[in-house]
Order: C-alpha cells, then sequence, then structure tokens
C-alpha cells in the first residue's frame, strides 16, 4: 500500500505544484512534498536512496516554509535524481553493481559476462540519473512552471520508460548471443 502511495504522490507532485502555483502558497503546497517524503518512512531501514530522499525533501519542505518560495518544491525531482545516482554509483565503487544485484534475484549464478552487462547497464543509469537531473534542474531554476511540470511528471517519466524497455530488448539480445 505504502509503495503504491508513494509511486502515486510522485507522479501526481509536479502537477499539483504546477496548478496550486500562484494560486496556493508555497509553504501550504509543501505540506504535499511532506506527505510524499512520509509516504518514504517504512522504505528507510531498507534503502539508503529512500533515506537520503526523505531527508532532502524535509529540508526543502523546512526551506520552503520558511521562504514561502516554490523554488525549493521543485527541486524535489533533481534530489531523487541525486539519490539514485548516488546509489546506482556507490554500487559500481562497492560492488556489485545496483542491477547486478537485481540481477541475483532473479539468477543467483550469473557469468561473468553477465556480470561485466549488469555493470554497463548500472553505468548507463548513472548516466540517465545525470543527465534526467540536469535537466530537472534546468527546468526548476530557467523555465516555466508548465514546462518544468511536463518534463518532470510527464517526460522524465517517458525517458524512464524508454531505457527500461530499450535495456529490456538489449538483455534479451544479449542471452541470445551468449547463450545466457
Amino acid at each position: 500500500m505504502w509503495n503504491a502511495l508513494t509511486i502515486a504522490l510522485t507522479l501526481v507532485y509536479p502537477l499539483a505544484i504546477w496548478l496550486g502555483h500562484g494560486s496556493i502558497e508555497p509553504r501550504w503546497l509543501a505540506g504535499l512534498l511532506l506527505l510524499t517524503a512520509a509516504t518514504r518512512l517504512p522504505q528507510l531501514k531498507l534503502s539508503a536512496p529512500a533515506r537520503w530522499t526523505a531527508g532532502g525533501a524535509l529540508l526543502l519542505v523546512a526551506v520552503a516554509v520558511g521562504s514561502n518560495a516554490v523554488l525549493p518544491l521543485k527541486l524535489y525531482p533533481v534530489l531523487v535524481n541525486a539519490a539514485f545516482l548516488a546509489a546506482f554509483g556507490a554500487s559500481l565503487v562497492s560492488g556489485p553493481s545496483m542491477i547486478e544485484r537485481l540481477a541475483r534475484l532473479r539468477e543467483p549464478e550469473l557469468p561473468p559476462e553477465a556480470v561485466r552487462y549488469t555493470r554497463r547497464v548500472t553505468q548507463a543509469w548513472c548516466v540517465f540519473f545525470v543527465a534526467n537531473g540536469a535537466v530537472c534542474l534546468g527546468t526548476a531554476l530557467f523555465s516555466p512552471d508548465a514546462v518544468w511540470s511536463l518534463y518532470t511528471g510527464v517526460v522524465s517519466y517517458v525517458l524512464m520508460g524508454l531505457m527500461f524497455g530499450g535495456e529490456y530488448l538489449l538483455r534479451m539480445r544479449f542471452k541470445r548471443l551468449h547463450h545466457v
């Protein structure tokens, strides 16, 4: 239930900020971010990205309430990308890579070529999080609210879906070529 609520709030968040900006004070809109962060509380003991995201969201809420500015609320998608970049990037340093960990849930015994492949996929996700986070930051700082809302609420999810789909097709091809 908490995961569904977290996903729903994360998807609705950019639209709510866009629709509410100008008619609702940012300090009240901050309540939505607080609620979104609160839905991550059950995940805190499990996930470092969830801990960083919830802590960062609370900081953004405090700044938004104190300043009554909308910008801290628009930085939440940047924070989410940074948290995932940190988690995926750290896994490349400490090993095993994030994607290898996920792959081993289905196939505990991965051949060396599959381990190399999962490392490359983790690197690709790191590039995605850098690029997506940069666009989120750019739209938060320099674009009209409607552009920010469209990118963070629709386009970034479409790009993520394309990344998942493209990787799935590559994985099927990899398995066929390497008989994995």
